[in-house]
């Protein structure tokens, strides 16, 4: 066994959390060497497509039991690991390195240059700066556990030994194969945070038009979400349907993307309190056009579109031509409208995965496996998943900087 000082590392996957991880483990320990290895010819694919090229670092909540209700999967494990590293400490290390980030009102933080290729550099030249090594175009095709590390059989036919290996690869079958041979459990991947499709709504024509506040619900499930619904060409989109999927990825995996939506346009107002809105707006205002004249808070374009399928009304129809049967119908419209999901489409470039390593076989306080020794685990390859805002990076900044440490 090499002097602890001289010890050699190998990080396999070159994204968000291998370079995290480096970083931390090189600073920690200026005398090891640590190399990252990187299949593809580019190294941190996701950080330059994320948040439309902008890099959505992290998320400005830094209450530790609030920040856990961002992530469907891995809430129990990382309460550990984020009072160790979390948001906060995020800010600061990129400040440090000269990277001041800025919130926005939902809460996301940005470089304040508004470029991804900003945290690129920062990660790249950071890693440069303290040692670290970099190979890329090189896959590993076979890890073999020895007495004191790890043999990884490369792709161009060499093989390199470590004391510690640190895998952090994102969700990657090949991957998961290894893992698997060291006797490690995979949760089998899903997609998650992704928007439906919704090739039979007449609301496509509406697209680009959002609700501030609506609850959804998948038709004979638990799963139910409330929050901002955006209308789109292919169907609805928006921060609730992103999280309906991603606290909901397994179940809508297991029902293949074919469900019912129920749609509450007015979660804040009751069927009866609708109801005598309705009404009352009737008989004060007889002769108004029901499609132009709308007594509810939801976009004019949305109650046209809702009232003249329904009522079958034209822009000549008064309210006065209104029944109570038909109030009674716009009221269930507006409460519980059912669209049907046929299908999924990737939330923007963002690809994200629940499933990976069980988190049962891995140490939080350390990210070490509970199986092998001197085998750790950083980011998306753990089954740890967050919703849209920064909460998928911070998993990827904390889990790494832990192994990074650990290692």
């Amino acid at each position: 066994m090499l002097k602890e000082e001289n010890k050699k590392v190998i990080i396999i996957g070159g994204g968000a959390a291998g370079f995290f991880g480096a970083i931390a483990c090189k600073e920690a320990n200026p005398f090891a060497e640590v190399i990252i290895i990187e299949k593809a010819r580019a190294v941190l694919a996701k950080v330059r497509v994320s948040g439309g090229g902008r890099c959505n670092v992290t998320h400005s909540c830094f209450d530790v039991t609030t920040l856990l209700k961002n992530y469907p999967r891995g809430q129990r494990e990382l309460r550990s690991a984020f009072t160790t590293f979390q948001p906060e400490h995020t800010i600061e290390w990129f400040l440090k390195r000269g990277v001041p980030l800025k919130t926005e009102a939902d809460g996301r933080m940005f470089p304040t240059t508004d470029s991804s290729e900003t945290i690129i550099n920062c990660l790249m030249s950071s890693a440069k700066q303290c040692g670290v090594q970099l190979k890329t175009e090189c896959s590993i095709q076979e890890i073999i556990k020895t007495d004191d590390g790890f043999s990884c059989v490369c792709s161009t036919g060499e093989t390199l030994y470590c004391d510690k290996l640190l895998i952090a690869t994102g969700s990657q079958g090949k991957v998961h194969e290894l893992i698997k041979n060291l006797d490690h459990t995979i949760v089998p991947p899903v997609p998650s945070l992704f928007t439906f499709n919704v090739p039979s709504s007449k609301l496509t024509d509406l697209s680009g038009i959002s609700v501030q506040k609506a609850h959804l619900k998948i038709g004979n499930t638990t799963l139910q979400q409330i929050g901002p619904l955006l209308i789109t060409h292919f169907g609805f989109s928006g921060p609730a349907v992103l999280k309906l999927s991603a606290f909901g990825a397994r179940i809508l995996s297991e029902l293949q993307y074919k469900a019912a939506l129920h749609i509450n346009w007015l979660p804040c107002t009751s069927h009866q309190e609708l109801k005598n809105i309705l009404e009352n707006h009737k008989e004060k205002n007889p002769l108004r056009l029901v499609t132009t004249d709308s007594p509810i808070d939801v976009p004019k374009n949305l109650w046209k579109k809702l009232t003249a399928e329904l009522l079958k009304a034209n822009d000549l129809s008064k309210w006065s031509h209104v029944t109570s049967k038909q109030i009674n119908q716009v009221v269930e419209k507006l409460k519980n409208d059912i669209y049907q999901i046929d299908g999924k489409t990737t939330f923007k470039e963002e690809f994200v995965t629940c499933g990976g390593v069980s988190l049962a076989e891995v140490n939080f306080k350390t990210m070490e496996s509970r199986i092998v020794k001197g085998l750790y685990f950083a980011g998306e390859v753990l089954d740890i998943d967050g919703i849209t805002g920064g909460f998928n990076f911070q998993n990827a900044w904390t889990t790494s900087w832990i192994a990074g440490h650990s290692m």
